[in-house]
């Protein structure tokens, strides 16, 4: 009811701003407790009230992040509520135009289904399980929480996914199937 992963991100500075920071989704820790915007929302919602009846703790751990092989530290976003949200502190500042590698190993753990990811039946839903850098464009930073009611702002990239899992599972997911096995 897990998932492991290592991730490189090649991040490109599009702005005309020199970045010093990165703000990154670690959205599975939306599931963490029971204090966190998407819990919030849940609770709050009327109609939507009852998913809490499923809730079950998940979240993700095991980050390490490295900026061009150098180890990088991360602060917490300044509102509490926002745990699914850390900021990475670069090392050297990212003028416009420049790239930098980014790198961690990260661990899931998927909580039972209620909001689109967990498991339920034998299945396993994972939607937005990954560290990724926030969206900085004309207007700032957009470092927003995961929630049960919203739609998601990311950066368009390339993504060169590999997944192993035991050979009985089947894999619904977008993009092209490179090997079946």
């Amino acid at each position: 009811k897990s998932i492991t992963g290592t991730e490189t991100i090649v991040y490109q500075n599009n702005s005309d701003s020199t970045l010093d920071f990165i703000w990154f989704h670690i959205w599975p820790n939306a599931y963490k407790n029971e204090s966190t915007a998407l819990m919030q929302q849940i609770k709050n919602d009327t109609s939507r009230k009852k998913k809490a009846e499923n809730y079950g703790v998940g979240f993700i751990e095991g980050l390490s992040f490295k900026v061009n092989g150098q180890a990088a530290k991360t602060a917490p976003h300044p509102n509490p509520v926002y745990i699914d949200v850390i900021k990475l502190l670069l090392p050297k500042s990212l003028k416009p135009g420049d790239s930098i590698t980014i790198s961690t190993p990260f661990k899931v753990q998927l909580p039972p289904y209620f909001s689109r990811s967990g498991y339920a039946d034998g299945e396993f839903m994972a939607c937005q399980w990954y560290p990724k850098p926030g969206v900085f464009d004309k207007n700032g930073w957009h470092e927003f929480p995961y929630l049960d009611m919203g739609e998601f702002y990311s950066e368009y990239a390339d993504y060169d996914v590999s997944i192993t899992l035991p050979a009985e599972y089947v894999v619904g997911a977008t993009g092209t199937l490179l090997n079946k096995d």
